[in-house]
């Protein structure tokens, strides 16, 4: 059987699972999405296990320390994968929800219905916790899934698609309702792409070649997540402390993950007081440090910038920095170079950080707090299948709600239009 004749295959049974799940009770997918949990507790040493030949592999080919990250697995991520699992259940399903109720003056009463979007493909790169949290929100919503993960985390994503598959299975669930595609071949995603007559919705999770290609490839409606080139400005009423904790929080407590901080800008009036302390601050965690011609001759332990540097997504121990002279500046800077993922400032002034969440175009606009928070879990939705960081119906972290469409239901008494 050919790749193609394969990916049809699994799409055929994952449309028709999709019809089936549209009309689960709400009893039964929780009850899945506790058996789910409850497997991967008890099966954490397969997973452990499979992981570590992902890790070893990826090791071998000398990747990233940031990749790796991404990558691995250990008993405490199994464990909040887990909990993530729980929360999800216990969030209201959305499903049937009745959103507005209107009467006409004919009698007739017009409402909108929440239901499923139907057959939703994922793609992603090396993160397995999306196999599992991509799963559970799909479940809860009542769309069926298909999972394409990235080749690196092949052993682990199997793993975790065996133990999903089991346990929807025992709830009562359609036992197609979640697949993984095996193969690691890129042709599997070319064919995907195109099998517009079986999805409904793809969501490409990963750097920009990956969305860029699915957007740019797909002849099925495509919501961009991912992208992160997140900036934190430092207005000069900032509290330093606080800017030099939430710059290290936002640049080092995860930098492999789209929420991140990639870009500090500085305002010129206390850029000769902060500038030692944040290089001091990210020193300790050996952050490279890319800045422009005034960053420079304030500390020459920072490397010179180069344009390509205000719009890159390093996923790494790097960050770029830049002195502004202004408030407008920063803004300007950040509409220009940002992925309109998540956007920070630091400042006690009011009406700075009011113009700030105006006029910065991005799907989370923090006031004194860090970047990081952008996330499915940290918004209360229990996990996220993506952050979108465009302006359709789904913008920011991607929970039940935006993984549901809507449908207008009317009650008649006998009326027909004349």
């Amino acid at each position: 059987m050919s790749i193609r004749e394969e990916i049809i295959k699994q799409a055929e049974k994952s449309k028709i699972a999709a019809g089936q799940m549209a009309n689960i009770s709400t009893e039964k997918k929780n009850s899945a999405l506790y058996k789910i949990a409850a497997g991967l507790l008890e099966r954490s040493e397969e997973i452990l296990e499979a992981n570590k030949k992902d890790m070893e592999k990826a090791k071998n080919k000398n990747l990233s320390k940031a990749f790796l990250d991404r990558l691995s697995l250990d008993e405490n991520r199994i464990k909040g994968i887990a909990e993530g699992l729980k929360e999800v259940a216990e969030l209201a399903d959305p499903i049937g929800d009745i959103l507005e109720m209107n009467r006409r003056p004919n009698g007739l009463q017009i409402g909108k219905m929440r239901v499923p979007l139907g057959v939703i493909g994922i793609i992603y790169e090396a993160r397995p916790n999306v196999t599992v949290d991509a799963a559970a929100l799909c479940i809860k919503s009542g769309n069926s899934v298909i999972l394409r993960g990235g080749s690196s985390a092949i052993n682990s994503n199997k793993k975790l698609a065996e133990i999903i598959s089991e346990n929807i299975k025992k709830a009562g669930l359609p036992a197609k309702a979640v697949q993984l595609i095996q193969t690691t071949d890129r042709k599997a995603v070319k064919e995907l792409l195109t099998l517009n007559e079986y999805l409904d919705l793809l969501i490409p999770r990963g750097g920009a070649e990956l969305i860029n290609r699915v957007v740019n490839e797909s002849k099925i409606p495509v919501i961009q997540t991912g992208v992160g080139n997140c900036h934190i400005f430092v207005d000069e009423s900032a509290d330093l402390q606080m800017a030099a904790k939430i710059t290290e929080n936002a640049k080092t407590s995860r930098p492999a993950v789209c929420n991140a901080a990639e870009s500090l800008l500085i305002h010129e009036n206390i850029a000769e007081d902060f500038i030692p302390k944040i290089v001091k601050v990210l020193s300790k965690h050996q952050v490279e440090i890319r800045g422009d011609k005034t960053a420079v001759n304030i500390d020459d332990s920072i490397k010179d910038a180069e344009e390509s540097d205000w719009d890159k997504e390093y996923l790494d121990y790097i960050i770029s920095l830049k002195v502004v002279d202004d408030l407008e500046e920063a803004i300007n800077h950040i509409n220009k170079y940002g992925t309109r993922h998540s956007e920070a400032i630091v400042t006690e002034n009011y009406t700075n950080s009011q113009r700030f969440l105006n006029e910065v175009d991005a799907a989370a606009v923090y006031v004194n707090a860090s970047t990081r928070f952008t996330d499915g879990n940290m918004f209360g939705l229990g996990a996220e299948i993506g952050i979108s960081t465009q302006k359709m119906h789904a913008r920011g972290p991607m929970g039940l709600k935006e993984l549901t469409s809507t449908k207008y239901v009317v009650y008649g008494q006998g009326q027909r239009r004349e």
